[in-house]
């Protein structure tokens, strides 16, 4: 493995794809290309390193280290049999397979994955007389098997456990929203830790958490307890060490506030969990209050939210969007907010017109994310922001 010039792809969710590029120069990633929820760039090893502690809107990173053409499953078989897997391996560690297929001629993906498992075994039986452990709940080494028609191409997947698992995690909700795109979500509502933070239906407090992060410059794999690369037969140790000190010690003050709302109890107490495991409580409040009774206390603001439509929420869907319009006319004047939802007419329930309307994924659900921009009467019209319309 060249380990100077990797060639490096990273996912993400749609619509973050601009994000996460944006992530990626910043952190030295170079010929940086946005693909479609994924963007490819080159570095070194320690670029790699960086990239999987500090990223925030990575799902996965992996580097491609095959790619082959093959008409037939025979063909298949031999170029991976003959591929040195030694380098990338040992035969005392596990290993498991993920695998994407969009092709004719290969069109099942379980007896592909078979296939490939097959050829690395069977390479190592002939070379040291030994078959490695295949695990595909926790392996050491993961791989990536890609076959777009003909195309084939086989990564190494750096990351192990996808990187939304953040680690800080301790209790949730009904249907936390997910840390990638929670981070994504305050990346395009121009969240950068200056002025104050509200969420005023945080759940179990990823929004909170996230917004924390950033605010301070606190790497997003703090509290993660290991990647797949660590596995690698070239891991540099003293490397990544020396990466995760210099990162740490970019972190800086936060002079404004992170507040968040919840009429659901057993919520707080799920934010507060995770807020204590992330060690926020310095920065993050969490209160028992109800949005629509509440009243502007914190200047300037921004608001981003996910309004929960699960069994938490009891009362009329529509009555419940119209409130959150209401709320914000009646008591946040002069304020930027933002909310995401599935409901694709959530902005005719909500009745006013947002500023800037962005598609997001989450999970498979399609939902939009919304700006909302406030001011009161005299100031109406004003300074408005019209991107995106």
């Amino acid at each position: 493995m060249d380990t100077e010039n990797l060639q490096i792809q990273i996912k993400t969710f749609f619509g973050l794809e601009e994000i996460l590029a944006e992530e990626v120069r910043k952190l030295g990633g170079r010929n940086v290309e946005v693909k479609n929820r994924a963007i490819n760039c080159e570095g070194d090893l320690g670029f790699l390193y960086k990239i999987n502690y500090s990223c925030r809107t990575a799902l996965k990173i992996i580097v491609p280290v095959m790619t082959f053409k093959a008409w037939d499953e025979n063909k298949f078989y031999d170029k991976i049999f003959a591929f040195p897997w030694d380098e990338y391996m040992t035969v005392d560690q596990s290993f498991a397979i993920d695998t994407t297929i969009n092709s004719e001629r290969f069109t099942h993906s379980q007896f592909m994955m078979l296939k490939m498992k097959d050829a690395i075994a069977d390479y190592f039986v002939l070379k040291y007389r030994k078959r490695p452990n295949v695990d595909s709940k926790n392996p050491q080494i993961k791989f990536h098997l890609h076959i777009d028609r003909e195309l084939v191409t086989i990564s190494l997947d750096s990351s192990g456990d996808a990187l939304f698992k953040r680690g800080y995690r301790r209790e949730q909700t009904v249907a936390p929203i997910n840390e990638v795109l929670a981070s994504g979500m305050l990346q395009l509502a121009g969240w950068d830790g200056k002025g104050n933070f509200l969420d005023p239906m945080c759940g179990s407090g990823t929004l909170l958490i996230e917004a924390a992060m950033i605010a301070i410059d606190l790497p997003a794999q703090t509290f993660r307890k290991g990647f797949a690369f660590q596995n690698w037969k070239n891991y540099d140790a003293e490397l990544f060490s020396t990466i995760k000190e210099v990162r740490l010690n970019r972190v800086r003050e936060f002079s404004g506030k992170i507040v968040g709302y919840d009429v659901d109890e057993q919520a707080l107490e799920a934010a507060r969990a995770n807020i204590a495991a992330a060690e926020m409580e310095d920065i993050i409040t969490v209160q028992h209050k109800n949005f629509f009774e509440s009243e502007k206390d914190l200047f300037p603001l921004l608001m981003v939210f996910n309004p929960p439509y699960d069994e938490r929420i009891s009362i009329n869907e529509d009555d419940f969007y119209k409130k959150i319009g209401d709320t914000f006319k009646q008591h946040y004047p002069n304020t930027l907010a933002w909310l995401i939802s599935a409901d694709l007419d959530a902005p005719k329930k909500i009745g006013l017109r947002p500023s800037r309307k962005i598609k997001l994924y989450n999970g498979k659900l399609e939902t939009r994310f919304l700006q909302y921009e406030m001011y009161d009467g005299s100031k109406k019209g004003k300074h408005r922001n019209t991107a995106g319309e």
